[in-house]
């Protein structure tokens, strides 16, 4: 499926791209409310600025794809392989991202507030200012990510490796504690 037919099949009404081959689409600002792209492939997609609000990408391919900017406000990506993915600036308030695969994933100044990211692979992540207020990072392997200037009030870290990740010191909102 080319990125110019998911946004006509979307415009018709359609909603369901389950499993759909997007590998390195551009979709930059398309409006996919509510889709379901559960187990889609997004392999080096562009979606920069698209908004995906209460979309499902559960299970979905995001290596290498590129969502910075992107409005994903109470959507679903528990389970999705999103390693590498650029996530800068992303709004992923009340996400699911439990057991993601986010390894080496960018999400500095990402919106993270009360996200689900238990069980989420986030092995050197890149979190610098990312907001994570009130998230669930309950089992997330943090294993040599960045938290630098980090926002963690309220953030549950119980049972989360951070081995070797950097700038807990400096993260607003941590007290030391797992």
């Amino acid at each position: 499926m080319t990125s110019e037919e998911l946004i006509l099949a979307y415009k018709a009404g359609e909603r369901v791209f389950r499993g759909a081959d997007l590998s390195k689409a551009h979709l930059r600002a398309a409006k996919l409310f509510g889709a379901d792209l559960s187990g889609a492939i997004l392999t080096a997609a562009t979606l920069t600025w698209a908004k995906l609000e209460g979309a499902s990408l559960s299970g979905a391919i995001l290596i290498a794809a590129t969502l910075t900017r992107a409005k994903l406000t109470g959507a679903d990506l528990s389970g999705a392989n999103g390693w590498g993915a650029k996530l800068s600036n992303a709004n992923l308030t009340g996400a699911d991202l439990s057991s993601a695969h986010l390894r080496g994933a960018t999400l500095t100044w990402a919106d993270l507030t009360k996200a689900n990211l238990s069980g989420a692979n986030l092995t050197r992540a890149n979190l610098t200012a990312a907001i994570l207020t009130g998230a669930n990072l309950s089992g997330a392997i943090l294993v040599g990510a960045d938290l630098t200037r980090a926002h963690l009030p309220d953030a549950d870290l119980s049972g989360a490796d951070l081995t070797r990740a950097t700038g807990l010191q400096l993260a607003r909102g941590w007290n030391g504690t797992r």
